[in-house]
């Protein structure tokens, strides 16, 4: 199968908007390669044996992204700002759900060797970052948003240029700001 051409994606996310439904039949094949691509992402950097599986995850925000009425997409490069969105909210919910169980019910199985080597799960981790990303949104939403599509979404420089209607310096001007903040309120939760 051929990669299909930004503009041809933007035509269909263009259409879809619009109301025309046979643009979605034709769009879900197009995208879900891609999706599939950010959901790995996302999930490479979470614990091992994490419950929730990529198909899962796209799945759950490929739902949403089609409930999402009224949606006005601009281009491709929107699309998937938003998918990586989605599935950074997906995977912190999860998290908080499963830091929230009792009992024992989120524990991990390990060997008694294994016992001391391991350290605090992947889902804190994923939650204190979700936390201090909402926290850089409130000083500066559009750092936030770099983060989030470079990070989270995988995009390029340019790519998270052309969805946030901004140039490619300022991007990575934002992105070298945002990630020493991070690190800075990151460091310090973990108290070093």
């Amino acid at each position: 199968m051929t990669t299909p051409s930004t503009h041809e994606i933007t035509n269909l996310l263009v259409a879809w908007s619009e109301g025309d439904k046979g643009a979605l039949e034709k769009l879900t094949p197009l995208v879900y390669h891609e999706l599939h691509r950010l959901a790995q992402g996302y999930l490479r950097r979470e614990r091992a044996g994490h419950t929730l599986q990529t198909s899962a995850l796209v799945n759950e925000a490929y739902l949403r992204l089609i409930d999402a009425n009224g949606m006005r997409w601009q281009n491709r490069a929107h699309f998937f700002a938003v998918s990586a969105q989605l599935m950074r909210h997906i995977l912190v919910d999860f998290a908080r759900s499963r830091r929230n169980l009792k009992r024992g019910g989120d524990a991990q199985h390990v060997s008694l060797d294994d016992a001391f080597t391991i350290g605090p799960e992947r889902s804190a981790e994923l939650v204190a970052l979700d936390d201090a990303l909402t926290d850089l949104a409130r000083l500066d939403e559009r750092q936030s948003k770099v983060v989030e599509l470079r990070f989270f979404g995988g995009l390029t420089v340019d790519e998270t240029a052309l969805a946030l209607q901004v140039s490619s310096k300022t991007v990575l001007r934002d992105w070298e700001f945002a990630r020493a903040w991070l690190q800075r309120e990151l460091t310090r939760e973990d108290g070093r």
